[in-house]
């Protein structure tokens, strides 16, 4: 009798199974993701992303499909043309979208300091009014308090926020200026 090539693998010998099926899904619904963050991108912008051309086409294809069930499947057949090119075709897509994310959260976040300040010159009276002033000695402080006042008589009496829009301006103006 012959010995059998069929021997068992040492355990010094790693065989390389491929991904697993855990790492294949994850993969896919990154691709997926990435799908719905372009249909979501104006058209304007696809262009410039430098996508390979059928799926460019196919973006244009699926955005023009209305109905709900009928997008979902057209988005999950975009994703699996996606899958069939490699990553490297989309990581100027990618960079871009992370991108546009961090200035997304930089921008909110900046327009959450401006509403803090807002709140505190609101709620923190002459202090909050007088530190404000300090830093910058040029602005008009009758007009400032007299919006102040204004945009606290607005919150009392349930009218439109018209003073408390221009407390906003004139912060953002201001925070615009220092930058």
């Amino acid at each position: 009798m012959k010995p059998s090539d069929d021997r068992l693998p040492d355990a010094n010998e790693e065989e390389d199974f491929g991904p697993s099926r855990t790492e294949k899904r994850r993969n896919a619904l990154d691709i997926l993701k990435l799908a719905g963050q372009l249909m979501e991108l104006p058209p304007s912008r696809i262009p410039k992303l430098n996508l390979p051309e059928d799926i460019v086409d196919e973006i244009g294809r699926t955005r023009k499909i209305t109905a709900h069930i009928a997008r979902k499947r057209q988005l999950a057949f975009l994703a699996k043309q996606m899958r069939r090119h490699g990553d490297e075709a989309f990581a100027d897509a990618r960079a871009e979208l992370g991108e546009d994310r961090d200035r997304q959260r930089q921008e909110a976040a900046h327009m959450h300091r401006i509403e803090a300040a807002r709140e505190k010159l609101l709620e923190g009276g002459d202090d909050a009014l007088g530190e404000l002033f300090d830093r910058h000695p040029d602005l008009d402080r009758q007009h400032l308090r007299s919006l102040v006042r204004q945009a606290k008589a607005e919150r009392e009496g349930s009218k439109p926020p018209h003073a408390f829009r221009e407390i906003y301006r004139i912060l953002k103006e201001l925070d615009a200026s220092a930058s």
